[in-house]
């Protein structure tokens, strides 16, 4: 059972809703973030993560279900949760250093001024994500070697990768997504992303029943840019026509045939032979 009493149970679940319907939710992502975790390799026994919060429904609810698994003895890493500040005009600062110290929650705050940079190299109209992702990626790469993090942990969930594979098919002529797990360029960190099996759904769900402290994205006024959210309307409108369709095409991304698609470098179409047996049969009717 997951609804323990609130003594047993990390100060992120204190408070949680004692409903059947949020105790279902608790336990499906606690279940799909487990099965992410086990299923991807992603744990080093011993090792420690650096856990990035933004301050957005996906990060509260991948910091409360990191912490749920620990406390279960299901995953034996250190947590250290990170906040990278970088210098958005109206972010709350001082919501997340709260938020975390009240719930004993070890972390480390960053300031970067990495807006101000965005701001003065991106042209007028031109959004600002591109760039914003790679200083803050930069940074909190630097900061997992500072504290001796063997692994950087993101809150990307399922909808994220599935809108990411229709953004590269359409815009980037390419089948690629955001894995969940990879190695940095450097060769010296992972990338974890254990909300890779988790709704976008399911997250706003509980972040809101549990009362977190949600903190807007859009305090940059640049969002992924319109293709993204064209992307995201034209998914919404498959599932409302035929639900469970995104989760049926979450799966095929598990469940690639390169032998049936085109890239000659995954399979080696030119050296495909036919058995010496069916050559003999079809080879008459060459004739």
């Amino acid at each position: 059972m997951l609804d323990t009493d609130a003594e047993d149970i990390h100060p992120l679940f204190h408070g949680a809703p004692s409903s059947t319907g949020f105790r279902k939710l608790r336990k499906r992502i606690v279940r799909n973030v487990r099965e992410a975790v086990e299923q991807y390799g992603m744990i080093e026994r011993g090792a420690r993560w650096l856990v990035c919060l933004s301050g957005g429904k996906d990060s509260y609810t991948l910091l409360a279900a990191l912490h749920e698994l620990q406390w279960r003895g299901l995953l034996p890493v250190d947590l250290l949760a990170c906040n990278l500040d970088q210098g958005q005009p109206g972010f709350p600062a001082t919501v997340l250093p709260e938020f975390l110290a009240r719930m004993g929650v070890p972390h480390r705050i960053e300031y970067r001024d990495t807006y101000s940079i965005v701001m003065d190299k991106v042209p007028e109209g031109r959004t600002y994500c591109a760039l914003c992702s790679r200083l803050r990626r930069g940074n909190l790469y630097r900061i997992a070697r500072e504290e001796e993090c063997s692994a950087v942990v993101l809150g990307h969930h399922r909808d994220d990768i599935l809108e990411t594979f229709f953004m590269n098919l359409f815009h980037g002529s390419r089948l690629a997504t955001m894995p969940p797990k990879l190695v940095n360029e450097e060769g010296d960190l992972f990338v974890y992303r254990p909300l890779a099996h988790v709704a976008e759904a399911d997250c706003d769900k509980f972040a809101r029943a549990m009362n977190y402290p949600i903190i807007p994205c859009d305090l940059c006024g640049s969002q992924d840019g319109l293709q993204r959210r064209q992307i995201k309307a034209l998914i919404d409108g498959w599932e409302a026509n035929h639900p469970g369709r995104r989760q049926k095409m979450f799966r095929a991304l598990m469940n690639t045939r390169p032998s049936h698609l085109l890239d000659p470098a995954l399979f080696d179409f030119a050296g495909l032979t036919r058995s010496a047996e069916n050559s003999t049969e079809i080879a008459p009717k060459l004739r």
